[in-house]
């Protein structure tokens, strides 16, 4: 199964609908009025939906990654990766989607 995904605010707001013409399952921070929202709020919602979560914000999320591993907290997989142009980042996030599906991602945590 593929992987579906939520974009949180610091990645490219062009990159959902990119990804969504491609025929990806993708939702953004900002299309769901979650602009300004905690990193912890963001993956929790993310969670809520069974969904994955991408951020360039990877210091962050790789302390919630362990910390939520410490106490046993579930999540649907996290990646990561340092800031990038659209492109660039398109075609890590293309590569990376033909590769694993969402069953893999469970837990995990990629860096692109």
């Amino acid at each position: 199964m593929k992987i579906r995904l939520f974009l949180d605010e610091d990645v490219h707001a062009g990159l959902a609908s990119a990804l969504r013409r491609r025929g990806f399952d993708v939702v953004h921070a900002q299309e769901l009025e979650l602009k300004g929202r905690m990193d912890q709020e963001q993956l929790a919602y993310a969670v809520s939906l069974e969904i994955s979560l991408f951020s360039f914000n990877v210091k962050d999320f790789v302390l919630l990654h362990n910390r939520w591993g410490q106490i046993g907290r579930e999540h649907w997989g996290i990646m990561v990766t340092k800031q990038a142009p659209f492109r660039e980042t398109m075609r890590r996030m293309l590569r990376f989607l033909q590769r694993w599906s969402r069953e893999d991602m469970k837990n995990r945590l990629e860096f692109l």
